[in-house]
């Protein structure tokens, strides 16, 4: 089974219809933390904000299971805010002097900002919003973006950004190069794309996701 994680923050049914068409045959929405912590597999999709998901998944109890199935080695797939919420924390919403909402602590670093201009000056719209390419970096070997190729474009859609770490592997350029894709000891992974937006290339990347899980 896997477990669509349910905390209030979007895209939840296209999500498991594109897992469903990638070949999963039991795909679950669920809020309930036994739930996770009985899957064979967990996504973590998302739009919206750092802090309201911060709060609702450590009230929850959400936080600490999917966390707790990141440590076992549990396929984990962190969908755009799902991505972000794979760090130590996110900027967004937080006030002057405050701590920062927390993440699943699972990487290093902290979500920002993406900047409305380049190092030369030039403006770019944020939000970030559209298709742009995914480039892999030199030794790239994650299993998920087997098959993709180099440069293939995927759909977009935030303002914030992951921190860069030793686990990225793809990155995308706007106002910034940013990373796109990062991939834990090959079972845990994350994506600032949405692949249920993003057509053939998305699906691929779902259903090397699928097969990952067998």
């Amino acid at each position: 089974m896997i477990a669509v994680v349910d905390y209030a923050k979007g895209n939840l049914r296209s999500v498991q219809k594109g897992l469903e068409v990638a070949g999963a045959s039991d795909v679950r929405v669920v809020t309930d933390p036994a739930d996770i912590a009985r899957a064979q597999a967990v996504v973590l999709p998302g739009v919206g904000a750092f802090a309201d998901a911060s709060a609702s998944m450590q009230v929850s109890g959400q936080m600490d299971a999917v966390r707790d199935a990141i440590v076992a080695s549990t396929p984990f797939l962190g969908i755009c805010l799902g991505l972000h919420l794979l760090f130590e924390a996110g900027a967004e919403h937080a006030q002057n002097g405050d701590a920062l909402p927390p993440g699943l602590g699972i990487l290093p670093g902290v979500c920002d900002r993406m900047p409305s201009q380049d190092a030369a000056g030039a403006f770019f719209k944020v939000p970030h919003v559209g298709w742009n390419s995914v480039e892999k970096l030199p030794g790239c070997d994650t299993p998920l973006l087997e098959g993709i190729p180099e440069g293939e474009h995927f759909y977009f859609t935030h303002s914030y950004t992951a921190p860069d770490s030793a686990y990225t592997q793809a990155t995308t350029t706007h106002s910034i190069t940013f990373p796109c894709f990062v991939d834990y000891n090959h079972t845990c992974f994350g994506i600032q794309f949405h692949p249920e937006k993003s057509s053939d290339a998305g699906l691929a990347v779902l259903r090397n996701f699928v097969n990952l899980i067998g």
